[in-house]
């Protein structure tokens, strides 16, 4: 294993099925007044805002609430919660959803404090908060899986005046200082939602997993935790409530990008990015927009890389290798994938996701470039994986 590193993760995690029971313990940590944020209010029709109430009435906590967070959370509502923040004084930040949620509440935490532009600063300028500066703690409540943020510091805001969707990566400071993760707050997500915090989970492993050549441990983690989530989907693609799935898909979640993973890897993300300026112009699923572009995008950069795309064909796929030459392994591997999106329902067409042959070139030209996987992509290229993934 080559590279050097140093790891460390202060995010407590409360999983199971009682793990709500587990709430008061981890409030009872925390400052007096809390600013609970939250997305449409589902959590109200599904029981888990009463859950979340009654362990902070229980702890005697001050609540100050910010519904409304959308899936692409905006610059426009990350200011509307930074104003609040700061007016309440708040001492904590509780998100109850899924992962724009928790992104948005760490959004929050590192603007309520600072009197400029946060999207140029933090997002634009990648730059971190200084020590001596201002942040507001947080926690999570789990109600989907996907995104991994309940355990890092990402955080995705989009710009919709610029059509420019960034994540930023913070330090330690952003991560969440607890976690509950109750695999039954996430049955009532929409099959489709479901389907989209699948495929993230999947593209958020191999985004870190087609990278170097060294005989690396993270990727024998990579390659166990992309086989439970292939097995597991296929259990809740048809059985939706199936508890020991939904459990598997959530840990596997957590575990994708928590940072483990990554330990010793040059990572690529690329994906993440083209499906980024997907999002930021049609305001499409972020899952879905990788599903629908991960084929394309592997199939253009796999003869780079293509020892571990032959990997990848035969350790997560079970792809024999006999008779067949690395370049047409890692294809059947792609191939492979390809068939598993369809097969689970996320999307397989850019088209499907509201993208026309017209936006290509002003998607294109939304999309970051990161010199990083196996092959830093020119803009032309960027423009034919798109096209290829119309």
């Amino acid at each position: 294993m080559l590279g050097n590193f140093i790891y460390s993760n202060p995010t407590k995690l409360y999983f199971g099925d009682h793990a709500r029971h587990h709430l008061e313990e981890a409030l009872a940590h925390v400052g007096h007044k809390v600013l609970l944020t939250y997305g449409g209010g589902s959590i109200k029709r599904n029981g888990v805002y009463d859950d979340v109430m009654a362990a902070l009435a229980a702890t005697g906590k001050e609540v100050v609430e910010l519904p409304g967070v959308m899936p692409n959370p905006t610059v426009e509502k990350l200011l509307e919660g930074a104003h609040l923040a700061r007016t309440a004084d708040v001492d904590f930040i509780l998100a109850v959803g899924g992962g724009s949620t928790v992104d948005y509440a760490k959004a929050v935490s590192v603007a309520a404090w600072y009197d400029g532009d946060p999207w140029q600063r933090f997002w634009v300028n990648q730059e971190e908060p200084l020590a001596a500066e201002r942040v507001i703690p947080l926690g999570a409540v789990l109600t989907m899986a996907g995104t991994g943020s309940e355990m890092n510091g990402g955080s995705v805001i989009t710009d919709t005046a610029s059509s420019m969707k960034i994540g930023k990566v913070f330090g330690e400071r952003m991560m969440p200082r607890f976690a509950v993760l109750n695999p039954r707050y996430t049955f009532s997500v929409p099959k489709r939602q479901m389907v989209a915090g699948i495929f993230d989970i999947m593209s958020h492993i191999m985004e870190q997993y087609f990278s170097g050549d060294d005989d690396c441990t993270s990727d024998y983690l990579a390659e166990g935790l992309m086989r439970s989530v292939i097995a597991s989907s296929r259990v809740a693609v048809n059985d939706p409530e199936n508890y020991e799935a939904r459990s598997n898909i959530m840990w596997s979640a957590t575990w994708a990008l928590n940072t483990l993973i990554c330990q010793g890897k040059k990572e690529d993300w690329m994906v993440h990015m083209i499906g980024h300026a997907i999002s930021a112009h049609t305001d499409a699923t972020h899952g879905m927009t990788l599903a629908a572009v991960s084929p394309a995008y592997y199939r253009h950069v796999c003869r780079y890389g293509l020892k571990r795309f032959a990997r990848f064909a035969r350790v997560v796929w079970d792809i024999p290798a006999q008779g067949r030459t690395d370049e047409q392994l890692a294809h059947a591997g792609i191939d492979a994938l390809a068939a598993w999106i369809k097969e689970i329902g996320a999307a397989t067409s850019i088209a499907s996701l509201g993208v026309t042959p017209a936006m290509i070139e002003d998607v294109a030209s939304s999309v970051i470039i990161f010199d990083s996987g196996y092959h830093k992509l020119s803009h032309q290229e960027v423009v034919d994986i798109l096209q290829a993934s119309l």
